[in-house]
């Protein structure tokens, strides 16, 4: 395969990888802003298919880019490459972390809508939880260190 279709399919899991990190962050920050346990659920549901997204976008860039770093004659082991590798890897395990907390508020919100879609304070202190919140943030810190990493390749 040509340098320039690895590249293209780098990049390409690269938005895919972007685009669904933003997308589920701003359904979650938009779930934040709502007290109708219905509206909550809705929109956490709607993060789920951005999953997938995610998954397969940071799979293109590791298989494109571990191919593209050696069609180029890059090593594996230089620097900006290995911080990329150590970010991905909080990447994944932060992300099932969050992921899993983000899908029991989801199923509480669910379970509250069924039974009165009333405004609970647990929904609403799950919703804030500093811990993911800060989990959440990290993610997105990560996520633009990774893009700067490959864009400027220090």
């Amino acid at each position: 395969m040509s340098v320039d279709w690895l590249l293209f399919l780098h990049l390409a899991g690269a938005f895919l990888y972007v685009a669904g990190g933003i997308a589920a962050a701003a359904l979650r920050a938009s779930a934040m802003r709502r007290e109708r346990p219905s509206e909550i659920a809705l929109l956490l549901r709607a993060v789920r298919p951005f999953v997938p997204v995610i998954g397969i976008g940071l799979l293109l860039v590791l298989v494109f880019g571990i191919w593209l770093a050696d069609r180029l004659a890059i090593g594996l082991g230089t620097s900006w490459i290995s911080a990329t590798f150590a970010l991905l890897g909080w990447v994944v395990v932060v992300g099932a972390v969050a992921g899993r907390q983000d899908r029991h508020t989801r199923e509480l919100a669910e379970r509250l809508a069924h039974e009165g879609d009333v405004q609970s304070s647990e929904l609403s202190k799950r919703l804030r939880d500093p811990v993911n919140l800060g989990l959440n943030a990290s993610l997105l810190i990560a996520t633009v260190a990774i893009v700067a990493l490959m864009v400027w390749k220090p």
